[in-house]
């Protein structure tokens, strides 16, 4: 514990932060750096303002159901100063003729400004920013205002903007294909799906530093353990990259050189080649349309509701919802992915029907796919 203790989360490598926080979690780590909290504590308090666009609130949720610790003994230990949540105010926008009326105790619209003059703070991102019809942004309205002007005064004036969920970081299901996509055009902070060039910073024109916890809801962990990295000086704003995959995410908590499906509770079945085909079963859910060799996250060490459980374990195949693109990457949902060549052009059905050996094709099938995705991995880095 001593030797864990000393370690610096975000500078250790990828293997040695995944077999320690998958086992200890936030709670153990705010515990574990209580002293350096505490340091921080005397210098200053962290403000944060966490703005929601068109979203569902599930992250908010997700954070709000962290048990051990929960959304008060994290605020409390990090001493972080919550400005602004919509969620869990208690206040309401007042308008008089247009304009907001009252003062910041009781109007939330009034403390939400004067939070974004008094500047300093962490800005978190909750929801999609439409930026439709035709640049408007009109449809996601806060009262009088559009929450893209809302977005571009609070980005503004952030030292950091961290999006959680996949509606912020990517656009999520409000960006999803469909007839009206185009026209109410909704982005991520940073990107729209994959496409860097359409994130709303890119849009305004601002540039800030960005961390994107990705999910659908993200996980409490990967919400307070970012925050604490950042409040303790455990990674430099200023200097992201070393620690963010091409897309903004953590690598600790999105490895690129691993996926769910490698340490999955089902993973034995895929390797001897059972798989079910029909819900409520024990074995593999590739065929159900699990998306778990695809998706570049450690949901399946650090698990869900107390890191007992996670969405494989509980029956469903993983939806792929932790990688841009989310939710047209990962449908349909239910029904086994393309076929991939991976076996000198034969994909894994064809080679159990010449009768290779059930175990043999799912060992070399598994060995197969990695080396082929690793392989896309890297051809995407390069470009």
């Amino acid at each position: 514990m001593e030797e864990i203790e000393n370690l610096d989360f975000f500078n250790m490598d990828r293997r040695s932060f995944l077999k320690v926080v998958g086992a200890i979690g936030a709670s153990a780590f705010l515990g574990l750096h209580h002293s350096d909290i505490s340091r921080a504590l005397e210098l200053s308090k962290t403000k944060i303002i966490w703005v929601h666009g068109a979203e569902c609130t599930g992250c908010s949720e997700s954070l709000l159901d962290a048990g051990n610790p929960d959304i008060v003994q994290a605020i409390q230990k990090l001493n972080v100063d919550v400005v602004y949540h919509e969620t869990l105010l208690a206040q309401q926008g007042i308008f008089v003729d247009g304009k907001p009326a009252g003062t910041s105790e009781m109007n939330s619209e009034i403390l939400l400004d004067e939070a974004i003059e008094e500047g300093d703070y962490i800005l978190v991102v909750e929801g999609a920013v439409a930026n439709g019809p035709d640049g408007t942004g009109k449809y996601c309205m806060y009262g009088e205002r559009t929450f893209k002007e809302i977005f571009k005064k609070a980005a503004s004036n952030a030292t950091l903007i961290m999006a959680v969920g996949m509606c912020a970081t990517y656009g999520g299901i409000n960006s999803a294909d469909s007839d009206i996509a185009d026209l109410t055009d909704f982005r991520g902070v940073a990107f729209q799906k994959v496409n860097p060039s359409k994130g709303m910073l890119t849009e305004l024109g601002i540039e800030k530093p960005v961390i994107n916890i990705a999910g659908c809801p993200a996980h409490p962990d990967w919400m307070l353990l970012t925050l604490a990295a950042v409040i303790l000086g455990k990674v430099d704003v200023n200097d992201l990259d070393p620690i963010l995959d091409r897309y903004k995410r953590p690598l600790v908590f999105f490895p690129q050189g691993n996926t769910i499906h490698d340490n999955c509770p089902r993973r034995g079945y895929y390797d001897r080649g059972i798989f079910d085909t029909e819900f409520s079963g024990d074995a593999c859910l590739w065929k159900l349309g699990c998306k778990g060799p695809y998706t570049h996250s450690e949901c399946a060490l650090r698990r869900w509701n107390g890191s007992v459980n996670m969405c494989t374990q509980a029956g469903s195949p993983c939806i792929s919802c932790c990688e841009p693109g989310f939710f047209d990457n990962g449908a349909p949902f239910y029904v086994e992915a393309e076929d991939k060549a991976i076996l000198s052009g034969v994909n894994m059905d064809t080679a159990a029907k010449v009768g290779v050996a059930a175990a043999t094709v799912g060992v070399a099938a598994h060995a197969a796919r990695r080396i082929f995705f690793n392989k896309d991995d890297k051809k995407e880095e390069e470009k």
